[in-house]
């Protein structure tokens, strides 16, 4: 199979050119596009003639569909990936366009769980697509408090804080009351073993070999200890949520019931939200890319804290979707909330342009 960066260098520029007017017309128009469109284009100085003949080549290469007899062509999947990854160029945001998108999303004093939510919020507002947000598990962070509270008969809330300051609580019952002795014992014992363990390293194995160790008291403590280990399973898990997902069922150009089963089983999206790429990622519900909703598009970055991934950002939407517009808007919101979770007080702009290898 030809890669990319091959194809480009055997299409000639001109049709790389017709290629990318195409795509740009259909994502304005949403109507196959003609050569006769095309002609009229600025920087298209060949007749309608001759570019009919080069999107019928682009056609044969598999650039370009033909979904009616005699109508114009628009992009297929491998069109919108050579687009994106070879011949699209990214305007710059405004000045105006950065002071909104700051004014939506907050300063160094807005909760970090409300910048990303806040620049959900603005992504689904500005692109009237639905927002994916990917809390990536703090693995970098240690445990620095548990605690167990008594909340009833048998009944007791184990509360763990790590470092980052996520907190989770689960509420376990157990067969007897503890006793103060009992109590205090396992609250020592906690704090001997966990207190400063990384996140990471809460592995089922570990808690297994803590209950063998409580000796006489692992029958009765053994429920706290399967409480620690669910809240673990949980902190090493990514958290996704979708807001906007409206936006995904009133669009005609993707089945609602694909959209419905993406939306029940959306935390299989994390498997595309990896930390293996930097920059923006582009993806989409066809091919080797597919995640469940065809004929859609995921665009998404990175956002950091403390120089490490702290989660992920974007949209999900049509494949019929501005890429020149959105792109740049995902980028800025993820490195301006890179740099109000760090310590640094230099200004934040977004760079025009994707640099190769971040896009897959």
């Amino acid at each position: 199979m030809l890669t990319i960066r091959k194809v480009v260098l055997i299409v000639d520029d001109r049709k790389l050119k017709i290629l990318a007017a195409v795509v740009d017309e259909y994502v304005k128009t949403g109507e196959p596009v003609g050569s006769k469109a095309i002609s009229r284009l600025a920087g298209i100085n060949v007749s309608a003639a001759t570019i009919r003949n080069d999107m019928a080549a682009l056609e044969q290469l598999g650039y370009l569909e033909q979904p009616h007899t005699s109508a114009g062509r628009v992009p297929t999947y491998q069109g919108y990936r050579l687009y994106i990854d070879e011949l699209m160029t990214l305007p710059s945001l405004s000045d105006e366009e950065k002071a909104l998108l700051d004014a939506r999303l907050g300063d160094k004093s807005t909760p970090e769980e409300m910048l990303v939510q806040n620049a959900a919020a603005a992504l689904t507002e500005l692109t009237q697509c639905a927002a994916v947000v990917s809390n990536s598990a703090p693995r970098f962070s240690v445990i620095s408090k548990v605690e167990v509270i008594p909340t009833g008969k048998r009944l007791y809330v184990i509360l763990l804080i790590t470092s980052d300051g996520s907190i989770k609580n689960k509420a376990c019952r157990l067969e007897f009351d503890l006793s103060h002795e009992q109590l205090d014992f396992f609250t020592h014992y906690i704090e001997q073993n966990l207190h400063g363990v990384s996140v990471d390293e809460l592995s089922p194995e570990m808690l297994d070999k803590m209950v063998t160790s409580l000796s006489a008291y692992m029958v009765t403590l053994a429920p706290l200890v399967k409480g620690l280990c669910e809240i673990s399973e949980d902190l090493r898990r990514d958290e996704l949520t979708l807001k906007g997902s409206e936006k995904l069922l009133s669009c005609e150009e993707l089945d609602k019931m694909e959209v419905v089963r993406f939306i029940e089983h959306k935390n299989e999206l994390s498997d595309f939200l990896d930390d293996t790429f930097n920059g923006i990622q582009v993806k989409f519900g066809i091919g080797s890319d597919s995640f469940a909703i065809g004929n859609s598009s995921l665009i998404v970055s990175k956002y950091r804290k403390g120089g490490h991934e702290a989660g992920s950002l974007g949209i999900i939407g049509p494949m019929r979707v501005d890429y020149k517009r959105i792109i740049p808007y995902v980028d800025y919101l993820t490195q301006k909330i890179s740099f109000l979770m760090s310590d640094e007080d230099d200004n934040i702009t977004a760079v025009p342009g994707i640099p190769d290898g971040e896009l897959p």
